[in-house]
């Protein structure tokens, strides 16, 4: 019998080796407990490790996509509030020109208000920016009109913004620079209005007004898609971090557990191993 041989104690490496396993399970679960993490080393789940830092990743690219649309919806407020400000100067300007039609009114003076109202239009479309971006000039800048954003953890995810529309300049008959074209020419000489200039700035205003309505339905159009956009990546987060959670943090009451039983089989090890370690000496009463 093996209690008998003595060059090996194969019971108390029996005990040393459960010593050792209960101390590494003691050890693994308190580590959790401080970390408050499950996963702590690629060994502790190498498939769990790879497939939470995958979903992890894209958290951080949907939370980016999120900030991304936060930052779009200011966008849109602010070319939002300077569209709905130049529809309400047109509106003005369409009074001036009706009073203009008064015999009794003050010609010069009203010329002069349509005149400075057309300055604070290209005013307007010049001075709108977010962040030091201009967002309704004229093409012959180079710029379109069109402004993208990425809305989702995939890197074609994107939304365009356009305000292509209503841009800026003397270059197109429908844009400012048009209607500005048209009071300056029609309003040059008060005793020279007749129905046919004040008709010809009316119908720039009228192909203007056009497209601002175009500009702001695009931006309506804009913000509600990216409501349906950050619903959709809060409720994708949420989810994902979810899954991370069950994939990374540590279950406490289970560890705590696991730890409790352990150290209870660790110390048990101990003493069946300090038992067993000693067990050979019986054999020496043979040769008392």
């Amino acid at each position: 019998m093996s209690q008998f041989r003595i060059a090996t104690n194969i019971g108390a490496l029996n005990a040393y080796n459960a010593l050792a396993e209960a101390n590494k399970q003691t050890y693994k679960a308190q580590i959790r407990l401080a970390t408050q993490k499950r996963i702590n080393s690629v060994a502790d789940d190498t498939s769990g490790f790879s497939v939470g830092k995958s979903i992890a990743s894209k958290v951080e690219l949907m939370g980016a996509a999120s900030r991304n649309i936060g930052s779009a919806k200011d966008m849109l407020a602010t070319a939002e509030t300077q569209l709905i400000s130049i529809k309400d100067l047109v509106t003005q300007i369409r009074t001036k020109i009706a009073d203009a039609s008064n015999a009794a009114s003050d010609k010069d003076r009203i010329a002069d208000d349509i005149k400075a109202m057309g300055k604070e239009l290209e005013s307007i479309f010049t001075n709108t920016k977010f962040n030091n971006t201009q967002l309704l000039v004229s093409t012959a800048t180079g710029n379109t009109g069109i402004f993208t954003f990425q809305t989702g953890a995939d890197f074609n995810d994107v939304l365009g913004i356009d305000f292509g529309a209503v841009l800026a300049g003397s270059y197109t008959s429908a844009g400012v620079g048009g209607v500005n074209e048209e009071i300056n020419t029609g309003l040059a000489s008060i005793a020279a209005v007749t129905a046919t200039t004040i008709g010809d700035i009316n119908t720039a205003l009228t192909s203007f007004e056009t497209n601002v309505d175009t500009a702001l339905a695009n931006v309506g159009n804009s913000v509600q898609r990216l409501d349906v956009k950050e619903n959709f990546l809060t409720n994708a987060i949420a989810n994902s971090k979810a899954s991370v959670s069950r994939l990374f943090d540590a279950d406490m009451v289970m560890e705590q557990l696991n730890a409790t039983k352990g150290q209870i089989g660790g110390q048990v090890a101990t003493a069946m191993f300090s038992q067993l370690n000693m067990s050979p000496q019986n054999i020496l009463q043979l040769f008392g």
